[in-house]
């Protein structure tokens, strides 16, 4: 199991910057949840408790940048933990399981994101490496990196346009390229170039998880996948787990299995429907893989989260 830890020495500089944007964030965010920015593909995710039982979703190509608080994310059997210290780069679209580990009501945890165009970034990449772009040997799903002054100082730029709408659709555009190039010509450039590099491994595998996400009630081979991926299947699978550390299979598993949470929740459909809905045709094998994956039966699970919603 691999772990990635933050790094919580932060230099007065930064930590400056970083308490602006804690200010503002608390401004602008007054109740727990994720919230959207005024800006194309930016929000604010907030909250003011720890949570012991992790929250699966699918994660989303981007940068997030912690104003205060901490975070563990869980992807297959690899853990991150990320604080203000560090950013986290998330470079593939997976279904991850995450805690905030630090928060409470005076120091929510606060995180700023913004999603990344993988068209924009290549495009950017050019303009870095005239050259040619580097090799990379390994890549990931998620990459952890020291804080920079800088990307905070930019993501305050942007939270602060929220309320400049007449200002915005013409100053966030730069202040994302700058945000782009920063990353580009940081210690992980070269990794992080490969999300839009089309000829990279994480590039073909990104193909292959989105047309996973788009299809995975339908069965599929690793055979089938390689081949869209354009890709031996040896090569695929190795490269496929290295960037999400499962295989394609688990991998089509766990977003079946977070799809059937979603349709019971939120479209007050059954086990036997939802189950159905996302490619399971037994209802027992759906049931104990949900509970395996979620640590409690569909039926309990689902009543426990509509009560804790009727609660709060």
């Amino acid at each position: 199991m691999q772990t990635t830890s933050a790094n919580q020495n932060i230099a007065p500089a930064l930590q400056a910057s970083l308490n602006e944007l804690a200010e503002l964030l608390k401004k602008l965010v007054p109740h727990d949840g994720k919230s959207k920015l005024n800006i194309p593909n930016c929000h604010v995710v907030k909250s003011s408790k720890t949570n012991l039982e992790s929250i699966r979703v699918a994660s989303k190509r981007g940068i997030c940048i912690v104003a205060q608080g901490a975070k563990r994310v869980m992807l297959g059997e690899s853990i991150y933990q990320y604080d203000a210290s560090q950013i986290a780069i998330y470079s593939a679209e997976a279904p991850v399981a995450s805690n905030v580990i630090r928060a409470s009501v005076l120091e929510p945890y606060l995180c700023f994101v913004m999603e990344i165009d993988p068209q924009q970034l290549s495009e950017l990449s050019l303009k870095v490496f005239p050259n040619g772009m580097p090799q990379v040997k390994n890549t990931q799903a998620i990459y952890i990196s020291d804080n920079d002054k800088d990307l905070v100082d930019c993501a305050i730029k942007l939270v602060k346009l929220h309320h400049q709408p007449d200002k915005a659709d013409l100053i966030s555009p730069l202040i994302v390229e700058e945000i782009l190039l920063r990353l580009l010509t940081s210690p992980i450039g070269s990794q992080i170039a490969q999300i839009g590099a089309e000829n990279s491994n994480i590039y073909k595998i990104s193909k292959a998880i989105n047309w996973l996400r788009n299809n995975y009630p339908d069965p599929v081979k690793v055979e089938d996948l390689a081949n869209k991926s354009n890709m031996s299947p040896s090569s695929f699978f190795q490269h496929f787990k290295q960037v999400t550390s499962m295989s394609p299979l688990q991998f089509q598993k766990s977003l079946r299995l977070q799809e059937a949470r979603y349709i019971m929740l939120n479209k007050m459909l059954d086990v036997n429907t939802a189950s159905s809905m996302v490619g399971y045709t037994s209802v027992s094998q759906f049931s104990r893989e949900y509970s395996r994956y979620f640590g409690v039966s569909p039926s309990k699970d689902v009543a426990s989260i509509r009560n804790q919603k009727h609660i709060a």
